[in-house]
């Protein structure tokens, strides 16, 4: 029997911050049981080591973990892209990471770090997941969370790169389906969704699971 795992922060940054997110989402992954996910767009890294604490509780070491992220580097050259807020609200929290860890969470290495844990069973590449995932297979995903960036063509063009997932029956979840400032998730996901019938699912009101049509 899997223990109840709770969804940990890692005194981080996550998009999955309020009450009751974070645990709705590892139920979600929790109930299919995934063997290789990808998850684009891993900020701080909290939900890569959440879903690395689950997939490892339900399979031991046979899973792959594999995330996409800029790492703010290109950030400033991606035009009305929404960047994430790297900064924290809690001043503790900016000084132990300045002068006492001096380094910056939201940073290749330091991700690295907080998944050193895994390190045999993680990818983790560094690029514009626009790029990167054309020239990675992606057909044996059985679960991506989809959280990079929220411009409508750079969802839409994400989604078209992972077309295969959704046709060998694995499942695309998207978050921010909903998001009022970004409305161009929305618009990617809806369009894709019927160029393609295929299945869409709004769950706990910003969640958009996207699953191949069978009837």
């Amino acid at each position: 029997m899997i223990r109840n795992i709770k969804y940990k922060k890692y005194w981080r940054k996550t998009s999955l911050k309020q009450k009751g997110v974070g645990d709705f989402f590892l139920n979600l992954i929790k109930e299919k049981k995934p063997k290789n996910f990808l998850e684009v767009g891993i900020f701080h890294g909290v939900t890569a080591r959440n879903v690395c604490e689950l997939l490892n509780a339900i399979h031991g070491d046979n899973f792959k973990f594999t995330g996409i992220d800029l790492f703010m580097t290109e950030y400033e050259i991606l035009k009305d892209e929404f960047a994430p807020n790297t900064k924290f609200s809690n001043p503790l929290k900016n000084i132990y990471y300045k002068y006492i860890q001096r380094i910056n969470p939201y940073s290749y290495e330091a991700v690295k770090n907080l998944l050193k844990k895994y390190k045999n069973n993680i990818e983790i590449i560094k690029g514009n997941s626009n790029k990167v995932l054309q020239t990675i297979e992606t057909h044996y995903f059985d679960y991506v969370f989809l959280d990079g960036g929220h411009k409508y063509e750079t969802v839409l063009f994400d989604l078209k790169c992972l077309t295969k997932v959704i046709e060998n029956n694995g499942i695309i979840l998207c978050d921010d389906y909903d998001l009022t400032y970004a409305p161009g998730v929305k618009k990617a996901i809806d369009e894709y969704v019927l160029l393609n019938n295929f299945n869409l699912k709004i769950l706990n009101s910003r969640f958009a699971e996207i699953t191949k049509n069978l009837n």
